[in-house]
């Protein structure tokens, strides 16, 4: 179980409490839900941790109709300096008590508990020093092991670790994040205004998305880099194909959520990967006080890898978009969606419907209040009233959508801690350092 963690989850976890749901069918056993959750550093957080974690797994596999028989924990954390692996594994001890005794409380037992530190690994379950030597058990290389060769036969992939994928949508922490600062600020002196006024929001819109266009065919016809060199080559090579101010441009315009969900439409066939390259890109370029300006392109980069079939990233990208703004409703939903497990087939459908009909003189409306059917499969009584779905397309007539009802108002709205009024795009602010220098706010309705 311990070499079968990091295929079950697609990477290699770090700091990390896992667990899996079993389940007994016929008498054959599977693995079913897994959650995963970075232990807290102040041991006071545990006992909160713990109840979230189990809860979680337990209720969405209730939702999904086939209630655990059983649980697998891992605790996963190298050592600090100083530190052994054993000694990791005592310091966690009462984290996995607290986790055994949450499952238990649900009527789902946790069969083996397991702390993997410094190539090793230990059970707290079991009392035999036969099996389980106080030193730990010894882990081979990994992907050296007969799992491992079943699993890449199978197909499975483990993509490095979590800290690796989550840096290839981190703002950038080198000398040219103060460049690409600079140029925001500019930028932002020029099309803030033009995207707050009603006359001139369309051609900004219309600005963005040509640029866009124009990048992801720079993406396109890149030269590729070589065959196992890993993502970090051709992230530099991505960032070197796009200019300072074409990023700026981008990432203000992407403010505008009709914009933003213009561009969501590029999320299959052969602009998928330009389009997802595009917006980790963007992503990486929302440095200093516009870290929350990282929620359009996280979101947008987590929407294409889930359409893609990369729930992986798609999960990481979405929750990072969460961490830059938490009440970016497009985030929450797709994170939603995501997590419980639905086919994103149902939003394409109505992206490409939208797309069909460009035409149309589209409003937040038209892409905020319809398709509740995509979410309402994943909202069970316990869990309150159905949401709204995920921003697509309405099916209504153009005619009517410039009207904003009370009953789309509030399907818009209620999801956030407070309501961003009838706009379309975040308020302006001052910039950190620029005390002259408008930028896009951090209302926190806006979605």
């Amino acid at each position: 179980m311990a070499d079968a963690l990091p295929y079950l989850l697609g990477y290699r976890p770090e700091d990390s409490i896992v667990l899996v749901a079993l389940h007994d069918r016929d008498g054959r056993g599977r693995f079913g839900g897994r959650a995963r959750l970075g232990i807290p550093g102040n041991r006071d957080d545990w006992p909160s941790a713990a109840q979230q974690l189990t809860q979680g797994l337990v209720k969405g596999s209730e939702r999904r109709g086939a209630l655990p028989e059983s649980m697998v924990l891992f605790l996963c954390q190298e050592p600090g300096e100083g530190e052994s692996g054993r000694a990791v594994m005592e310091r966690l001890r009462p984290l996995a008590q607290r986790i055994r005794t949450a499952c238990g409380a649900l009527d789902v037992p946790v069969i083996e508990a397991l702390c993997i530190s410094d190539g090793h690994f230990w059970s707290y379950c079991c009392p035999s020093e036969h099996c389980c030597p106080t030193d730990g058990t010894a882990m081979g290389l990994p992907g050296t092991s007969v799992l491992a060769a079943a699993a890449t036969y199978a197909g499975l992939q483990v993509r490095g670790t979590l800290r690796e994928l989550r840096a290839r949508l981190a703002p950038w922490e080198t000398g040219a994040a103060v460049e690409q600062e600079s140029a925001l600020d500019a930028m932002g002196m020029a099309l803030i205004p033009r995207i707050l006024d009603d006359g001139s929001r369309a051609g900004v819109a219309a600005q963005t998305l040509d640029l866009a266009r124009q990048v992801m065919n720079r993406l396109a016809d890149a030269d590729p880099v070589a065959r196992g060199s890993g993502p970090l080559p051709a992230d530099l090579r991505d960032d070197e194909l796009l200019r300072h101010d074409e990023a700026a441009l981008l990432i203000l315009g992407l403010q505008d959520r009709t914009t933003r969900d213009r561009a969501a439409e590029w999320m299959e066939g052969d602009e998928a990967g330009p389009a997802l390259r595009l917006w980790r890109a963007l992503a990486r370029r929302c440095v200093g006080s516009y870290g929350e300006h990282a929620a359009a392109p996280l979101t947008l980069a987590g929407w294409v890898a889930w359409s893609c079939g990369d729930e992986l990233e798609a999960r990481e990208a979405l929750a990072m978009a969460l961490g830059a703004d938490s009440a970016y409703l497009f985030a929450r939903l797709l994170h939603q969606a995501c997590n419980e497990g639905l086919d994103p087939e149902s939003i394409r459908r109505c992206l490409r419907r939208a797309r069909a009909d460009d035409g149309t003189d589209r409003t937040e409306e038209d892409t905020a209040a319809t398709a509740t059917a995509t979410t309402s499969a994943t909202t069970s009584d316990a869990d309150g009233p159905a949401g709204p779905a995920v921003p697509v397309k309405s099916p209504r007539p153009s005619a009517r959508r410039r009207r904003r009802t009370r009953a789309a108002e509030s399907a818009v709205d209620r999801p956030g801690s407070r309501s961003d009024g009838t706009g379309t795009t975040r308020r302006p602010r001052r910039s950190a350092g620029q005390p002259g220098t408008p930028k896009l706010g951090t209302s926190k309705g806006d979605t």
